[in-house]
């Protein structure tokens, strides 16, 4: 009996996608499979330390159905009903974890919690332990430190009874456990960078650009499917896709169509298993008969190098990151550069200017943990410590005799790790202007 070459068509196209539906199963339970691995490690190696260094004897975390606190991915997720609460105990080398009113097969499966009750033991359990000193999750600074609501605070006075009165901020302690990393986590973060650069230098090429036709938004758009695509989240949802000229910028991911002479920048970031990027990107458009960028533009880009290279070499552990800034600032200006406040070029044209904002970086597109960026006051007095996130940020305004002296503004920002030896890139930094042809 012959088969029909449509029946053959039919059946090849459900086995294809039966392939894909596996597939994408596989993805599924792998990326739940690190997941699972980087609690482990964080609950095991960094929470106990944590709770020490903040003087905590219980941390507990409330979340209720549709009002899930920020740390919901990195406690283990799981599904909440009403009230819910996760609750972790200082017992010396290894903290006790207890999951109360939330669970579910991935969260339960996952192995990371020694205790699964319901929401309605807290008050005995937390009394069988009797802390003194118990965090949650507010905060005056880190908007990931601070997911308790108002309404949820008075809840959990009103079941604690008398020890609702020992509840503390668990702020700093928040910003010690997200930040100190243990290697998967930088392994992972890495994956997410590479993920992040390759789909940025993809963005300013001609795959994607032909100018003349292509708009900002067109090479935004682009970029927003290729997240969507590999099943990634945004650190700051639209990319930020724009031309820089004499006047500053002159439009970001708008129906502004690319044109030969442009000078585009890119800021993003992509989020990968609880885990945001932050980086920069520059390209410039060739006109007819143009076989590279600008002196001007080239010179100006080179100067920029020129500061994250002293940055590289003079960020490192410190008691402080303002102390780490300093030091860096120190050795940027001994090299004849300018310290200006954001934004603020001088007129001079024999000199370049330069802010510097390396921020944390990590679990946000902006992170929590130290920081050396001007923005995060609070996090700039918090120790330095090797195993740090940071986004190496810079913005450097040199003269471009091509704009009439006018400064152009080249920004250059990768993520890095501060270890004993200083700053180590996690994937190939930002070394060339793209070209589109």
């Amino acid at each position: 009996m012959k088969i029909s070459r449509f029946v053959v068509a039919l059946a090849a196209i459900a086995i294809s996608a039966l392939s894909a539906q596996d597939a994408a199963a596989q993805e599924a339970r792998a990326r739940w499979e690190r997941m699972c691995q980087i609690r482990a490690e964080k609950f095991d190696l960094v929470l106990p330390g944590a709770m020490h260094d903040n003087d905590l004897d219980m941390w507990i975390v409330v979340m209720r159905e549709g009002l899930l606190d920020p740390l919901w991915e990195a406690l283990g997720r799981g599904y909440v009903g009403d009230w819910a609460y996760y609750v972790f105990t200082d017992r010396g080398a290894r903290a006790e974890r207890a999951a109360l009113g939330v669970g579910g097969y991935r969260l339960e499966e996952c192995g990371v919690y020694d205790y699964f009750g319901g929401a309605g033991e807290l008050q005995a359990y937390v009394a069988e332990r009797d802390p003194d000193r118990i965090g949650v999750n507010i905060a005056a600074s880190i908007g990931g430190a601070d997911g308790l609501s108002h309404t949820s605070y008075l809840h959990l006075q009103q079941v604690l009874g008398a020890y609702g009165d020992r509840l503390v901020s668990a702020e700093r302690f928040v910003s010690d456990f997200r930040s100190t990393r243990t290697a998967i986590e930088l392994a992972t973060f890495a994956e997410a960078g590479e993920m992040s650069r390759e789909i940025a230098e993809r963005a300013f090429s001609n795959e994607v650009i032909t100018p003349g036709v292509t708009t900002l938004e067109d090479v935004a758009w682009w970029m927003s499917d290729q997240q969507l695509q590999r099943g990634l989240e945004s650190s700051f949802d639209m990319p930020s896709v724009y031309i820089t000229g004499p006047g500053g910028i002159e439009a970001t991911s708008s129906d502004r169509i690319i044109q030969r002479g442009d000078l585009l920048m890119l800021d993003w970031g992509v989020g990968f298993l609880d885990f945001y990027t932050d980086m920069k990107r520059i390209a410039y458009v060739l006109r007819e008969g143009e076989t590279e960028p600008p002196a001007g533009v080239r010179h100006a880009f080179e100067r920029a190098k020129q500061v994250r290279d002293v940055m590289k070499a003079t960020i490192a552990p410190a008691p402080t990151a303002a102390e780490a800034l300093e030091r860096t600032w120190d050795a940027i200006v001994a090299e004849g550069f300018n310290r200006i406040d954001f934004n603020a070029p001088t007129a001079d044209p024999l000199v370049t200017d330069v802010v510097l904002g390396p921020h944390s970086v990590g679990n946000w597109g902006h992170g929590l943990g130290p920081s050396l960026a001007f923005f995060n006051p609070t996090r700039m007095t918090y120790e330095l410590r090797p195993g740090t996130l940071i986004s190496v940020e810079l913005f450097a305004y040199t003269a471009n005799p091509e704009w009439g002296g006018a400064k152009i503004r080249i920004p250059l920002e990768d993520d890095a790790v501060v270890t004993e030896r200083g700053v180590e890139w996690l994937y190939p930094v930002n070394e060339r202007i793209l070209v589109i042809k």
